[in-house]
């Protein structure tokens, strides 16, 4: 009776721990959930590229590097899909996704401590959320990124 009891608490823990998934898989779940995102996003700020312009020169932090924003941005972008796509660069697409979430996160900071009048860039249905719904979600994806980068460095040392 015990060890029944025992063996479905412990089948309940790798539910939950995500024990019964292995590492490389989840780091792959992880990588190409940046990569669509990262694309989605790049691509929405080039199909309407003279707004996400304007909102970028509008922005009281960006507005002296708006134009090279505009074009680094999407371009950057497309750069860490690429390097997170192949698992031979996916390591440095992760910190190039963990560094780029930051950059995002202490955008929306500095944004909500020095303006009234908050334009959002972020491309496509992103631009929905709520400033603290950005903070929350990119704060999720730099958790996510910072568990991806532990487990693939785990993985390279096990190779």
């Amino acid at each position: 009776m015990m060890n029944e009891s025992r063996r479905r608490q412990s089948g309940f823990m790798r539910i939950v721990s995500f024990s019964w998934v292995k590492r490389s898989l989840l780091v792959e779940i992880i990588a190409l959930f940046f990569v669509i995102l990262f694309l989605y996003t790049g691509i929405a700020k080039l199909m309407e590229f003279d707004v996400f312009q304007e909102q970028l020169a509008d922005s009281p932090v960006l507005e002296p590097v708006a134009p090279i924003v505009a074009w680094g941005l999407p371009i950057v972008e497309f750069i860490v899909s690429i390097l997170l796509f192949f698992p031979r660069w996916r390591l440095k697409g992760l910190y190039a996704a963990f560094g780029l979430m930051v950059l995002f996160t202490s955008y929306v900071i500095a944004l909500l401590t020095t303006s009234t009048e908050l334009p959002c860039s972020c491309g496509g249905i992103i631009e929905a959320l709520s400033w603290q719904g950005h903070l929350i979600f990119n704060s999720t994806l730099i958790l996510l990124s910072i568990a991806a980068i532990k487990m693939e460095r785990r993985n390279k040392k096990l190779a």
